[in-house]
């Protein structure tokens, strides 16, 4: 197995093989993401998406890649306690999850009237930021006595499937490599620990006609109603706070089973920053007492409804159309189902994410044009298409109904059936992976949204600021500067509990006194708010404050301009003017 793809490894389980008792077991993948982004959760990286049915699992499991890679050293390892029914999943059901889904934080800024031009509106940093088996023949043999047996074999869109079960580490490292799977030395005795807890092990490889581009998501669906992502595994290859994010379909919110789950203390990101230290300040939160680097933070339950369903699926889409097609006619056809367009001056625009890697197999574009040229006007190239390649269509047809007709209804059969999207995130280090995080449905706790979390920043008269948090606290900075740190007092976790599968998450760890407490305290040392606090101009001085009088001061307005605070000051020149309005 190559090194950068053992952070995809993945087990799926169907009876208790772990140390919790009587557990039906669901392994399905793990993820990463790479930084560092201008976004607070970055996007890139392997994603799985869950699906929790009445009796059935389902592990829908994004595959990305090195674009460096070639297709014949593109290769992955699946552990499974069971076989289950593989096929093609939908990249655009992926696409449109992420994007729904994304974390973005910003804010409104507010100015005071002081004499100065307002100006204001909605300042935001891009967010954090997707049944049955199809195609292909199934068989089944043995290996020699000793080694790994063959039980299954299956071709799914462009991967070739084999399910090795039994033999010793050492033995399925042999059989991985002589067939064409690269291996890492590292990977041998986490392969020994599967292996004694009764794992096989489904292997994947791109078909010899495949190309990178032909890659896309797999879908593995097991008879049991539990999920789990296999950290033991990922250890080999993973960097210390690696990110792992998962997604749930399913009737209810999903939370954490036998991992912590975690509240942020919202003071902690850096607000003006547009919460650039997201990362950073998941991974203080999960790591902190109680969680111990155990643990996941929500960062979307709610509605399954917000994932567009543009691009999906569409009943146009008709893979029969193009058997026994003229290749000349591909592309008004793929116009005609909505699946391209094409302007006659900037070439031709591919409306789903799989189709320009099967044209590319199925009507190569010829040497010495792009593919803007080719496909915007096949007729211009009839004596140049690989008449070979295309055949009579019926090959096109088939990849097509497989790797996006098919995908695409069931994607959109999904969607429509569960109600609820759960999106979790976490950062973990290796030493921290010693257990796989389980998952199970709790329909008792509340939604959540930070997909649109939206502070306000009021500029005072003076240069200072005010922000007010989506959660209604407040934060006095001076200058209008830089996000404050709080000191080490100040939690970054609110909350760690344990979420049980019904009723109210088990406190473990509650910070709100301490948060509010802190908060309270550094907001009254810069004199905020005044009515309680009744802050001086040395100590706003102090913190980064000009201690002059503010733009627009007037003592006609009832400040004197001698021990008053810059709330006394703001009271002065904006408050007063909206009350004498009030008596009119």
């Amino acid at each position: 197995m190559n090194r950068a793809w053992l952070l995809s490894l993945a087990c799926i389980a169907t009876a208790a093989a772990l140390s919790i008792p009587q557990r039906a077991e669901a392994c399905g993948g793990t993820f990463c993401d790479t930084g560092p982004n201008a976004m607070p959760v970055p996007q890139t990286g392997e994603n799985i998406l869950f699906v929790l049915g009445d009796g059935y699992t389902e592990a829908h499991i994004q595959i990305q890649y090195d674009p460096t890679t070639t297709a014949a050293k593109f290769a992955w390892v699946v552990p499974l306690l069971a076989v289950p029914e593989f096929s093609v999943g939908s990249q655009t059901l992926f696409d449109n999850t992420l994007a729904a889904t994304v974390p973005a934080y910003g804010f409104n800024y507010n100015f005071d009237s002081c004499g100065l031009d307002d100006s204001g509106g909605f300042v935001t940093g891009a967010g954090g930021d997707g049944g049955g088996s199809t195609g292909g023949e199934d068989s089944a043999g043995e290996t020699d006595s000793g080694g790994p047996s063959v039980v299954f074999q299956q071709t799914v869109g462009a991967f070739e499937i084999t399910v090795l079960q039994g033999g010793t580490a050492e033995e399925v490292m042999t059989w991985l490599g002589d067939n064409g799977y690269q291996q890492d030395p590292a990977a041998e005795p986490i392969l020994g620990e599967y292996l004694a807890e009764n794992y096989m092990f489904a292997a994947f490889k791109l078909t010899n006609d495949a190309d990178i581009g032909e890659i896309h998501p797999i879908t593995l669906r097991f008879t049991n109603d539990e999920a789990c992502v296999p950290l033991r595994l990922t250890r080999i290859a993973a960097q210390d706070d690696m990110e792992v994010r998962t997604f749930f379909l399913a009737p209810s919110r999903v939370v954490p089973q036998n991992y912590k789950h975690v509240l942020v203390n919202p003071l902690k990101l850096d607000w003006p920053g547009y919460a650039s230290n997201y990362k950073d300040i998941i991974t203080q939160a999960v790591d902190a007492f109680g969680a111990d680097g155990k643990a996941f933070v929500t960062e979307y339950a709610g509605t399954s409804s917000i994932v567009s369903p543009s691009g999906v699926f569409s009943e146009t889409w008709n893979a029969a159309a193009f058997n026994g097609l003229p290749a000349v006619n591909v592309i008004d056809s793929l116009s005609t189902q909505g699946l391209v367009y094409c302007d006659g001056f900037n070439g031709c625009t591919f409306l789903h994410p799989l189709l320009e890697g099967l044209l590319a197999s199925y009507l190569p574009v010829p040497d010495g044009l792009t593919p803007e040229e080719f496909y915007d006007c096949l007729s211009c190239y009839e004596g140049m298409i690989d008449q070979n390649a295309w055949g009579d269509g019926s090959g096109f047809a088939t990849a097509m109904n497989e790797r996006i007709v098919v995908p695409g209804e069931h994607a959109a059969q999904l969607l429509q059936e569960f109600p609820t999207l759960t999106r979790m995130y976490t950062t973990i280090s290796p030493a921290e992976m010693t257990e796989d995080p389980f998952f199970w449905a709790n329909p008792d706790l509340p939604e959540v949204n930070l997909t649109n979390s939206v502070a306000t920043r009021r500029v005072l008269c003076n240069g200072d600021a005010v922000w007010t948090l989506p959660d209604g606290r407040e934060v006095y900075v001076a200058g209008d500067g830089p996000w404050p740190d709080f000191g080490d007092a100040m939690p970054y976790e609110e909350e760690v509990a344990q979420t049980p599968e019904q009723g109210a998450p088990i406190l473990l760890v509650d910070n709100r006194a301490t948060i509010k407490t802190q908060l309270e305290t550094y907001n009254c040392d810069l004199g905020w708010p005044f009515d309680k606090c009744g802050g001086s101009d040395d100590a706003v001085g102090a913190e980064g404050g000009s201690g002059q009088d503010p733009p627009g001061y007037d003592q006609g307005c009832g400040c004197n301009g001698t021990g008053s605070s810059p709330v006394a000051v703001l009271i002065g020149l904006c408050v007063w003017p909206l009350l004498r309005r009030r008596r009119r």
